[in-house]
């Protein structure tokens, strides 16, 4: 697998511009900005390149012990309450990260609030290899054309070394800031030896699904032994749980995370940062598992994680859990596939398998499909039968018209590393609809069928040649 990148935590109290600064590093706005408090509901990571390195990034929701908390009255700075909350925040943030960037508010100058997030981010680090780790870099926002030096001064009693002025809104002195934090990221990888880092050894896989699908007791069940944590509360998953096995010479990796919520109901604190470690797992997997509970169907939750499957570029196995539990005839697998795939249209090249974790149903059959899968991810079309069979789905379907043009596509290539993407050279990339690669994906699969794996499409306009 490539190495894994760093990830960088933006902290501070609410309405400082965490969000505003998240979209800035990413490139796009991923995150939802207004000039409320506490619009960041739940936390959004992306990936930063800087200067040829990579990291991740995750915004996080404010902290603030002035405000109400889950519907009680306001907290005062010394309250029980808001220590314990901030605690288990900031606790989050600093255990999985590996950098911080404390942002605060030049207008508003220091807060009581501000206070108490530095003084337990300070109590939180530890020394490493002779530093204090996670670093923190204190970033003082929203400083505008008019900014004096003098602005930054009561900063320093924050106690976190001097305070980098920055505009996330208009982009000043972000660079500056990147570079301090890439001075404390000395392991981030480069770029491009990320992206062409082979991936060799055991495959990873990647347990995912709502909370109490059974993820645990699957896990369980693969290993022999009780590895995960089983019980029927919600959420006993709280860090991706790393187990080696072999099977047939093929050494795998399974991990186990926790249940993926939906939004709007995952908790500040902890959970939050579980839920994250779970969608990290998922960029670093070869395969995910989608669990899903037969005896509730799938809802819309399986869907939204099934949607961060295919943007992670993972291949995907849906497994139906609990089918012990359910009444069943001579129609009831057939009823119950057409279901699957009615509600996760856009996962239709995934198995399905009906198992139970409880008495060990079809188990048995995960891991060959997971080989199977993973095989097949890593498989290669010629490039002279991919433009063949482009050619032949052109002849036999040509791409429908826009504003008096049509697409065409000149060269078909596979390129990169797994999941397959194939890099179309055309006229015009904005020819082509979604329905129409979606044909073409068809017409690829009916020869090479990649079972359980994406194909993405990357379209290139071919410049004309000068005369």
């Amino acid at each position: 697998m490539a190495r894994r990148r760093p990830l960088v935590a933006i902290v501070g109290r609410p309405n400082v511009g965490k969000s505003t600064l998240f979209n800035r590093l990413i490139g796009e706005r991923k995150a939802v900005v207004y000039d409320v408090p506490g619009t960041t509901r739940d936390r959004i990571y992306g990936t930063v390149e800087w200067r040829g390195r990579v990291f991740d990034v995750v915004d996080t929701g404010g902290l603030d012990p002035t405000a109400g908390t889950r519907g009680r009255e306001p907290l005062s700075v010394d309250s029980a309450a808001f220590i314990q909350e901030i605690r288990e925040q900031v606790q989050a943030a600093v255990a999985e990260a590996d950098a911080i960037l404390f942002v605060v508010d030049v207008r508003d100058g220091v807060t009581p609030a501000d206070e108490q997030v530095a003084e337990t981010l300070r109590r939180l680090q530890k020394p490493k290899n002779g530093r204090m780790h996670p670093p923190i870099l204190l970033v003082v926002n929203k400083v505008d054309a008019h900014f004096d030096e003098a602005d930054l001064t009561e900063f320093y009693r924050l106690g976190l070394g001097d305070p980098i002025p920055i505009s996330a809104l208009h982009g000043k002195g972000v660079g500056d800031m990147l570079d301090r934090l890439l001075e404390v990221l000395p392991h981030a990888p480069r770029y491009r030896e990320d992206l062409e880092e082979e991936d060799q050894g055991a495959i990873r896989v990647a347990i995912v699904g709502r909370p109490n699908v059974g993820k645990s007791s699957l896990l369980n069940r693969l290993v022999g032994k009780e590895r995960a944590l089983v019980s029927d509360l919600p959420g006993t998953t709280r860090d991706p749980v790393d187990t080696h096995i072999r099977y047939h010479g093929r050494d795998i990796i399974l991990v186990d995370t926790a249940g993926i919520r939906r939004r709007g109901r995952i908790e500040m604190g902890v959970e939050k940062f579980s839920v994250l470690r779970a969608l990290r797992a998922l960029q670093r997997a070869e395969v995910a598992l989608l669990v899903v509970d037969a005896t509730e169907g799938v809802v819309a939750q399986d869907a939204h994680i099934g949607g961060l499957i295919v943007d992670a570029g993972a291949s995907c196995i849906i497994v139906v859990n609990k089918w012990d539990a359910i009444e069943k005839d001579e129609f009831t697998i057939n009823r119950f596939t057409e279901h699957v795939r009615a509600r996760l249209r856009f996962l239709d090249y995934a198995p399905i398998l009906f198992v139970s974790a409880k008495t060990g149903q079809r188990v048995s059959r995960i891991l060959p499909t997971v080989v199977e899968v993973a095989e097949a991810r890593r498989q290669r079309i010629p490039t002279s039968r991919l433009n063949r069979i482009i050619q032949e789905a052109l002849e036999a379907q040509p791409p429908p018209g826009k504003g008096g043009k049509v697409l065409k596509i000149y060269f078909a290539a596979q390129v990169g590393k797994p999941p397959p993407t194939i890099v179309l050279h055309v006229n015009d990339p904005d020819l082509a609809h979604f329905s129409y690669l979606r044909y073409l994906e068809n017409r690829i699969r009916e020869e090479f069928p990649f079972p359980g794996t994406p194909i993405r499409f990357i379209l290139r306009k071919r410049e004309r040649k000068k005369k």
